[in-house]
């Protein structure tokens, strides 16, 4: 398995594509809550990804704004995929995206120089509002506008996927 890159290595493949980002150096983020803690510092759209296996082994990364409820049950059948989406592990995570879980982000396809992984992009971040991903680490944020991150999106050989995600029926409680 080839080195997974480095956040320094993810900023010069950026300036070597002409992508201009900004960067937040900040405390280790692993969750959406924790990371609220940065917001009126950082301009855009926040995220959550999720790295998804399904009952066949296909592996997708969904992107989507952090405040997006994603009904887990139905997403395979947006998707086309097979069966009932699992996590997909610690292990398998580090494999084909270099990253570990809390450090999951959209930047990371870089590293899946097999094209394992299908990348899923969440259709309410399209807006033109900038996008807000971690650098392959949890301890930095990197805004990018959205063209530029279809545009490293493509050069990774990921065409994403742009959906609507399926939200999960009412079931009484907010979040």
């Amino acid at each position: 398995m080839p080195t997974p890159l480095s956040p320094d290595d993810l900023i010069a493949r950026l300036d070597d594509l002409r992508i201009a980002t900004t960067r937040i150096d900040h405390v280790a983020v692993f969750t959406v809550a924790e990371s609220k803690e940065l917001r009126g510092k950082v301009a855009g759209h926040h995220t959550k990804n999720l790295f998804l296996k399904d009952k066949k082994g296909r592996l997708f990364l969904v992107s989507a704004l952090e405040s997006t409820r994603i009904d887990l049950k139905r997403l395979h059948a947006t998707l086309g995929a097979s069966g009932r989406f699992s996590f997909g592990s610690a292990d398998l995570l580090m494999e084909k995206l270099g990253v570990t879980p809390g450090s999951v982000t959209a930047f990371a396809v870089a590293n899946d120089r097999a094209g394992d992984v299908t990348m899923v992009l969440d259709a309410a971040l399209m807006d033109g509002e900038r996008m807000n991903f971690h650098p392959l680490v949890n301890t930095a944020t990197l805004g990018i506008a959205r063209d530029d991150m279809l545009a490293f999106l493509r050069a990774t050989g990921h065409e994403p996927m742009i959906v609507e995600l399926p939200v999960p029926p009412d079931d009484g409680q907010n979040g």
